[in-house]
């Protein structure tokens, strides 16, 4: 019989039976009616007994089914019928389990639609400087000798293939940040010489385009230091590249509760349209260069939060955009 396939029930049925057995044997000497009313006492207990595991094992079997159902159809779990019990918690715990495996099937879906837009994005972003970069290797081999227009490509060439290099480092650093492989390493490090290092690479550009850099900063700040750096440059950079002629300032400061960096710029600011969109990756607003791809701003947001930061823009009413990182001491 099927039933007696069960190993529990074939554990039980043994040790009634050998109860019945000891039963008897010691209860002989009081006659065979009291014998036969408590083995028929035992007998009674060990069928109900049986029939509640036998129950009790069609329900799981039923649930199994269900499960089986689930995992293959996509199908809820119908937990309401089950009754109070080990049957119930059971149930419960599997209806759970259910919703989560729902939420990471969910989440995972998003994961995939979120990377192939990336992996779509990236190789729109390095196709472009290659292209261009072909071209201008094409332009060098047809210029006879053109020793003049050859050092243009060629210098055209070199820009391009270093735009690829950052776009490439950029792309991986925040690769390691969205999977959390990066340990950030805070430190006491003074704002005054966070601000100085973070501007010292655009003060060229600075230059070039007749722009001044005040800084005014005092206090420290408890951060890893090239990271926050890095931070600090991509919005300095963004600020000098949006800007013809004018003054940067970098305002830094501590109180008990954070430290602050107020970088702002006296351009043309941030365009509505683009304003609730600037830290989007990829994003790139309507006054934009040929250059911009997107994702310094990004890069310096996802590293500011995950020290526990935030990183905010606006417009200052005086004009020009304003950048505020502020960096928790807790």
């Amino acid at each position: 019989m099927k039933v007696l396939r069960n190993p529990e029930i074939k554990k039980y049925l043994m040790l009634y039976g050998s109860m019945v057995i000891i039963l008897g044997i010691f209860l002989s000497s009081y006659g065979w009616a009291g014998v036969a009313a408590s083995c028929a006492c035992i007998l009674v207990c060990a069928f109900l007994h049986l029939w509640d595991i036998r129950t009790r094992n069609k329900k799981i079997a039923e649930m199994t089914r269900e499960i089986d159902v689930l995992l293959h159809e996509g199908k809820r779990l119908d937990i309401v019928r089950y009754q109070e019990g080990e049957l119930s918690l059971l149930a419960n715990e599997i209806g759970k389990m259910t919703v989560r495996l729902e939420e990471q099937a969910d989440s995972l879906k998003a994961d995939k639609t979120c990377l192939a837009d990336s992996m779509a994005d990236i190789s729109h972003q390095i196709r472009t400087p290659l292209t261009s970069m072909y071209l201008h290797l094409e332009a060098v081999s047809q210029s006879c000798g053109d020793v003049q227009e050859q050092k243009r490509h060629l210098r055209e060439i070199r820009r391009l293939q270093d735009q690829i290099d950052w776009l490439i480092s950029t792309l991986l650093k925040l690769a390691k940040l969205d999977a959390g492989t990066i340990v950030m390493k805070p430190e006491p490090v003074p704002l005054e010489e966070l601000a100085k290092r973070a501007a010292a690479p655009m003060e060229i550009l600075m230059d070039l385009k007749n722009q001044r850099l005040v800084i005014d900063a005092s206090g420290t700040v408890v951060a890893d230091r090239s990271w926050t750096e890095e931070a600090v440059r991509n919005i300095v950079k963004n600020c000098v590249e949006h800007m013809e002629e004018g003054i940067l300032s970098i305002t830094a400061r501590e109180n008990p509760i954070y430290s602050e960096l107020v970088i702002r710029d006296t351009g043309p600011g941030i365009s509505k349209e683009d304003l609730p969109h600037l830290f989007e990756r990829f994003y790139k607003g309507k006054n934009s260069s040929e250059q911009s791809v997107g994702i310094g701003l990004s890069l310096s947001r996802m590293i500011i939060a995950s020290q526990g930061g935030t990183l905010r823009a606006q417009n200052h009413p005086e004009g020009g955009a304003m950048f505020e990182i502020r960096i928790y001491k807790s």
